[in-house]
């Protein structure tokens, strides 16, 4: 299943992470438990009990749902899914500790140390731009920020969910017209630090970067594209986000 931000699971993780961040943790914990009831699928079982787990303060409780996500981000098993495993085992590991079981604290350290490699993730990969761009040519770190005007980038980032990149398309600066362009890194990549374990577990957006150039390969021009109301709703949450960009 594709991560989508209009899924009714995902809408639900996000009323849910914005009444904590408003201080009411209670109704915060309320609303992760309606997403866990009308969940119909592994991924959003998954997702849901996620946060549900961590609404949790009592230890014996708090592992019981760390382990209900384990068990369906397991069945998932995707790409979606296998950025959340390093998080995920070392928070069981640390409940296990704090209940006094060093075997198993130490087991589930010994699979979260694993799952921290590289990431796994064989695309195909997609980057939005409004650049008018050729089959061959290369995209490159070193240009200015899209959110943030006053850094320059020192990497080049994309995705793996060609939705995702009309997304980042729509809200590139410039006049020209949205195109997603099909990548392939020249060299490593990694999962993109501002996005991986911050407001959703692992990297289920698949959002990559890169210091080595992506060579464009092809185009695609079959996406989702945003309403003019969900665009003007994301250069707000754009516009109000004073976080700083991990360069």
């Amino acid at each position: 299943m594709e991560f989508s931000p209009n899924n009714p699971i995902v809408k639900y993780c996000i009323q849910g992470m914005a009444m904590e961040e408003n201080g009411n943790p209670e109704a915060a914990a309320e609303i992760f438990l309606q997403a866990w009831d009308e969940a119909t699928n592994d991924f959003e079982k998954y997702l849901a009990a996620h946060y549900v787990a961590r609404s949790r303060n009592h230890v014996p409780d708090k592992l019981k749902w760390l382990e209900t996500t384990l068990q369906f981000a397991l069945k998932v098993n995707n790409d979606a899914v296998k950025g959340a495993f390093p998080s995920l085992y070392a928070n069981i590991a640390q409940c296990y500790a704090e209940l006094n079981d060093p075997v198993n604290a130490k087991k589930n350290e010994e699979l979260a140390a694993s799952f921290r490699d590289n990431p796994a993730d064989k695309g195909p990969f997609y980057h939005g731009t409004r650049a008018d761009l050729q089959v061959g040519d290369q995209l490159t770190a070193g240009y200015q920020s899209n959110y943030q005007a006053e850094i320059t980038m020192n990497h080049i980032y994309f995705t793996a969910i060609a939705n995702g990149a009309g997304l980042a398309a729509a809200l590139a600066k410039g006049d020209g017209l949205e195109r997603v362009y099909i990548v392939e890194p020249t060299g490593s990549f990694e999962n993109d630090p501002n996005v991986t374990d911050k407001k959703f577990p692992g990297n289920p957006t698949r959002s990559y970067r890169t210091v080595a150039p992506l060579k464009i390969v092809g185009e695609i021009s079959d996406w989702v594209r945003q309403t003019p109301e969900d665009l003007r709703k994301w250069r707000e949450k754009l516009a109000d986000n004073k976080g700083e960009i991990i360069n």
